[in-house]
Parts: C-alpha cells; structure tokens; sequence
C-alpha cells in the first residue's frame, strides 16, 4: 500500500510517499479502499507554525 507519512514538522517538501504492508482488519473491523484523500489549507498552516 502506498502512503503519505509526515515524520516532522515543515511545508510539502516533508510528506514523504512510502510502500507499507496491507492492512489486516482484526475480528469485529472492516477494512475500505480509500481512492482519494483531501489536504486543508488550514491543516497545511497548522503543520508550518508548529516547529
């Protein structure tokens, strides 16, 4: 599975695509394909005012 981490605070250069396992729902959890994601601008202002 491909993933956006963000191991630190900063602008876009520290989103960091990575290959992870899959996930394996445990007993009771559902498992869903998540085709698209969004990023707020408010989130983007918090990440760069918080280091």
């Amino acid at each position: 599975m491909r993933a956006v981490q963000i191991t630190r605070f900063g602008g876009p250069e520290v989103l960091d695509v990575v290959d992870l396992p899959d996930p394996v729902p445990s007993h009771g959890q559902q498992l869903y394909e998540v085709s698209a994601a969004g990023v707020n601008v408010a989130d983007t202002h918090h990440r760069l005012s918080c280091n």
